[in-house]
């Protein structure tokens, strides 16, 4: 397992991610951070943003909602908040939540709340929008 990390990505509700990886891409909140076997051991807070895990020829794609990175020479653990997989989203609740989220803003309604909705929303979009790209395939219905 030298030449690979340990990946697992846990949320409140469970396990989302547990492979072995070559790289992970993941977004610190002093920028993003790229993690390849026998890093250094770091402990860093996530911002809401796309983690991307590659081994050989797969790629996996996930939005995730805060949270810490955790990384050994062998092992990446990330403990976020909320998780989700780029094939898990459902690319029309998320649009609706996007939408729904600006209208409150319109309205200056839960302010906090909204942004921090419209964020979640959009990165569900952003994810699911690179997932299309890289597969091929087409964008939902309108």
């Amino acid at each position: 397992m030298a030449n690979k990390l340990q990946v697992e990505l846990v949320t409140p509700e469970g396990r989302v991610f547990s492979e072995e990886a070559d790289f992970v891409l993941a977004p610190g909140v002093e920028g993003d951070l790229g993690v390849l076997p026998q890093h250094i051991a770091l402990l860093t807070p996530l911002r809401t943003g796309v983690v991307t895990i590659r081994n050989e020829e797969a790629e996996h794609v996930l939005a995730v909602s805060g949270g810490f990175l955790e990384v050994l020479p062998d092992k990446v653990t990330i403990l976020a908040d909320a998780a989700e997989r780029a094939e898990d989203i459902d690319e029309a609740r998320a649009e609706e939540a996007r939408k729904k989220a600006q209208e409150l803003l319109a309205q200056n309604v839960g302010n906090e709340e909204a942004v921090m909705a419209l964020e979640r929303a959009t990165l569900r979009l952003q994810v699911a929008e690179i997932r299309r790209r890289r597969h091929g395939h087409s964008p939902p219905p309108q």
